[in-house]
């Protein structure tokens, strides 16, 4: 155990926090610990950059309407060569289409919306409200909108035309134009489960990048010497939401300042219940610890929301993957090629993890000093999350069972140490638990050399594991 850092006992860590909950901290602290909106918050709202452009729109078009050229010069020609009441009909139609193109948008993507939570996941609809055509398309057609009525609005017939105002409606109709017919071939696609899929699988590759190092990199764990985690005094929750974001650096400087040794018990994607343990701290020679103080400075570590965000989280494309995934080999569905394919997408995450440093973290000082372990998911989780309900849900059919066996002798390539292969091993002997005894014998047959396959893996013997007689062990 680190040097001055020990447990506190178990009656005077309970003393403590009765005392704590005495004080009032959870009123006060679910005041005090609103944040403003993050840039995840941002890029998933679907008003913030139209009404950025709508307000551009107006400053810019209201300065132009100071600019009136007189009618016999030649730029006023160049500008807008014919009389104001046909630049007021022009600006009445911008407006009217651009009102109605906006509707069918919005109606258009609503429908979308529908039908990915009803056919795919409800997950799903964060995604599109981010979607960057959705986004801009809503903002070119609201910016034209604006621009239109506030020209319209400026026209005098006592004083010149506002051409350039004018001629930037005229601009701005034919990008909405455009923008509109864009949007259009895009929500077509974006429909498609294919597209959905790779998506998801993108970002959950952008989140993977970002959250882990590469395997073997940073300080090992366990580290020699570290209190917990059991036996410290627990730090409750200020509030309920899931866990979007974890700062490693300011928890850090926390348990620094304080002068404690600081074990996080949340993680991004968890479901916190104010008042819940949220992190337990251990100090030195008996001094109290500062949970007021503590609870102040974890609002700032622990970023907490309504809904699951994938900033942080990657287990969350994961289980938006596997959503489809059921939802597909569902009796209302019946889909197991689509099934298979999310699963596809899966095995590429996971061979991918299989590279990554995953679990807890030591953070440490500049001299090395440890200050915190911050928690994560391990191989095992993203395992179970990605095999558990598919192979139960497909227990009767042999085409979603070997799907997910084809994905862990994808993994079972990639492993990187005995630990990793024991859970491939667990997860292979769980599909041939589930497997419906309904099945046909010769079916049954097939699932089976699946797992042999995945045996072969493991042991080392990666041609046996893919040499097929047609591909059957490759294609969906």
């Amino acid at each position: 155990m680190l040097a001055g850092l020990r447990p506190r006992p178990p009656e005077a860590a309970a003393r403590h926090e009765e005392d704590a909950c005495r004080s009032g901290w959870t009123k006060e602290y679910i005041l005090s610990s609103t944040r403003g909106p993050s840039s995840e918050q941002i890029r998933a709202s679907l008003w913030f950059w139209p009404t950025i452009a709508a307000l551009g729109s107006l400053a810019v078009t209201v300065g132009l309407l100071m600019v009136r050229p007189e009618p016999t010069s030649t730029f006023a020609e160049w500008v807008w060569p014919t009389d104001p009441s046909t630049a007021a009909s022009l600006l009445q139609s911008v407006a009217t289409a651009s009102m109605a193109a906006l509707s069918l948008t919005l109606s258009l993507t609503v429908v979308a919306l529908q039908l990915a939570s009803q056919q795919f996941s409800p997950r799903l609809l964060r995604s599109f409200a981010r979607d960057g055509i959705v986004q801009s398309t809503v903002a070119v057609l609201l910016s034209a909108f604006v621009a239109s009525l506030v020209t319209l609005r400026g026209l005098d017939p006592e004083r010149p035309l506002p051409g350039l105002a004018v001629l930037l409606c005229s601009l701005l109709g034919l990008a909405a134009g455009s923008m509109l017919i864009v949007f259009m071939a895009h929500i077509v696609g974006r429909l498609r489960v294919d597209n959905m899929m790779a998506a998801v699988h993108h970002d959950a590759r952008s989140t993977m990048s970002d959250a882990y190092e590469p395997y073997g990199e940073g300080p090992e764990f366990p580290h020699e010497d570290l209190p917990g985690p059991e036996g410290g005094v627990l730090i409750p929750a200020w509030r309920s939401g899931f866990v979007r974001t974890v700062a490693p650096e300011p928890l850090r400087d926390a348990a620094r300042r304080h002068g404690v040794f600081l074990w996080l018990g949340v993680r991004p994607g968890d479901s916190v219940v104010v008042g819940s343990p949220i992190a337990s701290a251990f100090v030195g020679d008996g001094s109290d610890v500062p949970v007021d103080a503590l609870v102040r400075d974890l609002t700032e570590v622990v970023a907490l929301g309504f809904e699951r965000t994938e900033e942080q989280d990657v287990a969350f494309p994961l289980r938006e993957l596997i959503d489809i995934a059921i939802k597909a080999i569902s009796p209302a569905v019946n889909d197991p090629t689509t099934a298979a394919e999310a699963l596809g997408y899966c095995a590429d995450l996971l061979v991918r993890l299989t590279g990554r440093r995953l679990g807890p973290q030591v953070l440490q000082d500049d001299d090395g000093t440890p200050r915190a372990v911050l928690p994560d998911r391990d191989l095992r989780y993203y395992l179970d999350l990605t095999c558990a309900q598919v192979r139960r849900f497909g227990r009767n059919e042999p085409a979603v069972l070997t799907a997910v066996l084809r994905m862990l002798r994808d993994v079972a390539v990639a492993c990187r140490d005995d630990e990793q292969r024991q859970d491939v091993m667990e997860q292979t002997e769980l599909v041939l638990a589930e497997m419906s005894d309904s099945l046909l014998e010769n079916d049954k047959n097939a699932v089976r050399d699946m797992a042999r396959r995945v045996h072969s893996a493991l042991s080392g013997d990666t041609d046996d594991a893919f040499r097929d007689r047609a591909g059957q062990t490759r294609s969906i």
